[in-house]
């Protein structure tokens, strides 16, 4: 007999060391595979190998439909998390078929990332006063997620030692282990650079040498979360308008950097590199948030674009 909430461990401890996935990962992983388990057990199964086909879609059904509905993406993450064990299940000869592979996910809503304008994007930036230690630690944060693109976990992951500003460039540790270095631009530089000489050697006498590029006020590496922070406070201040401010999130600089690279006649391959995404098709998305300028370039070079 193979329970559910061993299989479970197991597997997630196949991913944290055979896959090296990242701790924010498995957290997702065992919050929506908890979820999993409580369903099976609500619904009296204790055996992974008695797990059924329509028991997998009723858990699907039950987060779009229970008494807190989880969103498509969700859902769909939940979903995907649930195959894996399957499939790791099957794998290790705990059960004979995979009874999630058939299970679909919800249909995901066409959604296309927010991008704000280069003005918008100097105008965010400038909301962040660059006056005292963590406010040149701040626009130091925000010029290097313009400047690289990185995800806020990447930049908040960098150690000191990662940034070479002789070469302009930064390593950056992506999901799954994976390792790039990605240009760094003269103006992220210039902020970097006051930062580390004006504002690191004040926030890291109040700590016990951490190796963190950016420290919190407590000379501790600076968390994610407080790094979201610093970019809410940021386009909180900064005159945008308050539908603008509303929907930015985690990821709006690193969408600018991709939308701003292709709409000026970057590779979409070259930018998929810089990204750090595993499948071109991922950066892909991107071509579409630039069709207005496509569609320029169609009407003033095409020979019959107005006939």
């Amino acid at each position: 007999m193979s329970s559910p909430e061993r299989v479970v461990e197991d597997y997630l401890g196949h991913l944290a060391v055979e896959r090296g996935r990242a701790q924010n990962t498995l957290r997702s992983y065992r919050l929506d595979l908890d979820r999993y388990t409580a369903h099976l057990a609500g619904a009296g199964i204790g055996d992974l190998a008695a797990v059924r086909e329509t028991d997998v879609s009723g858990f699907v059904t039950a987060l779009r439909t229970g008494e807190r509905p989880l969103a498509a993406s969700s859902t769909a993450r939940a979903l995907a998390a649930v195959r894996g064990l399957h499939r790791f299940a099957v794998r290790e000869g705990l059960v004979p078929t995979d009874v999630a592979a058939p299970v679909a996910p919800p249909a995901l809503p066409s959604r296309l990332p927010a991008a704000l304008s280069v003005d918008q994007v100097e105008q965010l930036i400038a909301g962040c006063v660059a006056d005292g230690p963590t406010g040149l630690r701040d626009r130091a944060l925000l010029e290097l997620l313009y400047s690289t693109g990185a995800r806020i976990s990447e930049i908040t992951d960098a150690d000191a030692d990662d940034l070479d500003q002789d070469a302009r460039t930064i390593l950056l540790r992506g999901k799954g282990n994976k390792h790039r270095i990605v240009p760094v631009g003269r103006p992220a530089l210039a902020a970097m650079d006051a930062y580390r000489v004006r504002a690191r050697p004040t926030l890291a006498a109040r700590g016990t040498g951490s190796p963190a590029l950016l420290l919190n006020a407590r000379g501790r590496r600076l968390s994610r979360q407080s790094a979201w922070h610093v970019l809410r406070s940021a386009a909180e201040s900064s005159g945008l308008e308050p539908a603008v401010v509303a929907a930015i999130s985690p990821h709006t600089l690193r969408h600018c950097f991709a939308t701003h690279l292709l709409s000026g006649g970057a590779d979409v391959r070259v930018v998929q590199e810089l990204l750090g995404h595993a499948s071109v098709a991922t950066t892909q998305v991107y071509t579409h948030v630039t069709v207005d300028t496509l569609r320029e370039v169609y009407a003033t070079a095409h020979p019959r674009a107005l006939g």
